[in-house]
């Protein structure tokens, strides 16, 4: 089979190689699947720059923690897939229900986990999920990370998004924009920020209710929290240090910050700003395998379709990962394992 390698040690692209592996071996509560389609987070261009947590891998290691595609055998003792099911691996390949835990498990795509960008992969039979039967593989290949990063941000904290709720989504990636298409399904109304106008035009179309250019308007917090009629319920916070003193603007009494940024790492992080309104701030770091199968449940339910901006063939994963880091990205970028 067909495996793309990232080499230990790896500090860019250069290090990722299209390589001939053999098929992995099935072992007992094993589920073998043929990968159809993967998709690229932040996280791992992180792991190829040798950024990620820990810094640079110690093996060699099959990249991308998101996929989708098809059993084609099981191991012994396994009940809940049979060959010819659509599945997709969890990140957490442990966590697989309730509030976070020490112990979730290790996450794909980074050591000692492989990942899903290879033609098979064999999971643990906790470690995989049904993908909705409304999406095709291209689309379920998004939710791995991404997905169920949004679902937990907006469904899983101490007040789900619904009818009458505001929700503020920071620029047009793919966390963002799965939660903008969540909040809208559960009848929230949205707010939107970005720096290009043609991209705010785009979101727009897509749904938000009011959108904010938070290059022309630089105290976009306070302006978002206007546009909620005082302040906004929920803020998914992709953003990082860099924008989290806007976003604690942009909330309202009594809302929450739900915190997944990462993509600046220096600015004002203090929490007073939350005191006097008696918001919170959460740490979300994707989620369950029970909240991966409530959002594909709720997507069949509500006919939610993830953004997908561009999709590549497998032997252009390089070029998959450079249009994925750069500033045209609108969604999510997929890699289809044909």
């Amino acid at each position: 089979m067909k495996t793309w390698r990232l080499a230990a040690g790896a500090g860019s692209l250069d290090d990722l190689a299209l390589v001939e592996a053999a098929k992995p071996a099935l072992g007992p509560g094993e589920v073998l699947i043929r990968v159809r389609a993967c998709s690229l987070n932040y996280r791992d261009q992180l792991i190829v720059k040798g950024q990620y947590f820990g810094g640079a891998i110690d093996r060699d290691l099959t990249p991308l923690s998101d996929g989708a595609g098809e059993v084609e055998a099981v191991g012994e003792g396994v009940t809940a897939f049979a060959p010819g099911d659509r599945v997709a691996g969890t990140f957490f390949q442990n966590w697989l229900a309730g509030p976070p835990n020490p112990n979730p498990g290790v996450a794909l795509g980074a050591p000692p986990a492989a990942g899903m960008l290879s033609e098979y992969v064999v999971l643990p039979e906790r470690g995989v999920v049904p993908i909705a039967a409304s999406l095709s593989f291209e689309e379920a290949a998004t939710l791995p990370c991404a997905g169920v990063t949004a679902w937990n941000a907006l469904m899983e904290g101490p007040r789900a998004v619904g009818p009458g709720r505001s929700v503020l989504v920071l620029g047009t990636g793919g966390v963002s924009l799965l939660a903008l298409a969540i909040a809208k399904a559960a009848g929230a109304r949205v707010v939107a920020t970005s720096s290009s106008d043609e991209k705010l035009a785009r979101i727009r179309a897509l749904g938000a209710d009011e959108t904010i250019n938070y290059r022309t308007t630089p105290d976009w917090g306070a302006a978002a929290a206007t546009l909620a009629g005082g302040g906004v319920d929920h803020v998914v916070e992709v953003g990082g240090a860099g924008t989290l003193a806007q976003s604690m603007a942009a909330v309202g009494f009594n809302g929450e910050v739900a915190l997944i940024g990462v993509l600046t790492r220096s600015g004002e992080t203090g929490p007073h700003a939350l005191m006097f309104k008696g918001a919170s701030l959460r740490g979300i770091f994707v989620g369950s395998a029970a909240m991966a199968i409530a959002l594909n449940r709720a997507i069949d339910t509500t006919g939610i379709k993830p953004a997908i901006d561009r999709v590549f063939a497998f032997d252009e994963a390089r070029q998959a990962y450079d249009y994925q880091s750069s500033p045209d990205l609108f969604g999510k970028v997929v890699i289809r394992v044909d």
